[in-house]
């Protein structure tokens, strides 16, 4: 290399085309990469795997599904959601040993941790974001879940 001259980019887009064709011929699901201060990270395939939920088994009676839904309507109204800030494993407690964060009567404030959401092996631990108390848990430990699903409701104070 001569003077003034700069080492090849490595965010140069046919560069990361070839890291992209490397990755898919060596089963890669994800590269980070750093040139001085730079960074880039690449993802390939999704995080974890996405299950359908099963079709509710209250909707094979189709005369008893508006009767059901009334009332849960009427028990949902002036709560909030806390939803999935990203897709992967819900865990309601830290390990198999410990107390789940919380459960239903809990009081919660903003920064109470709720749960564990699990993508690409790191764990994220997710605060309430509303204070209230928890009405009802969602979603069932170490649940496959989408971004957006709601996993708590709370009754705001």
């Amino acid at each position: 290399m001569t003077k003034g001259q700069q080492p090849k980019d490595i965010f140069d887009v046919k560069r990361i085309r070839e890291i992209i064709e490397l990755m898919e011929e060596h089963d890669l699901s994800a590269v980070d990469l750093q040139q001085g201060d730079e960074k880039i990270k690449l993802n390939r395939g999704s995080v974890s795997p996405v299950y359908s939920a099963p079709p509710p088994v209250a909707a094979a009676p189709a005369a008893a599904a508006p009767a059901v839904a009334a009332p849960a309507a009427a028990a949902d109204a002036g709560t909030v959601t806390v939803n999935a800030p990203m897709v992967g494993t819900f865990y309601s407690r830290a390990n198999p040993e410990s107390d789940p964060f919380v459960k239903v009567g809990d009081i919660v404030s903003e920064d109470t941790i709720v749960c564990i959401v699990e993508a690409m092996k790191v764990f994220n631990e997710i605060p309430a974001e509303c204070s209230g108390k928890i009405v009802e848990v969602l979603v069932k430990d170490q649940e496959a879940i989408d971004f957006g699903k709601p996993m708590f409701r709370v009754e705001p104070n």
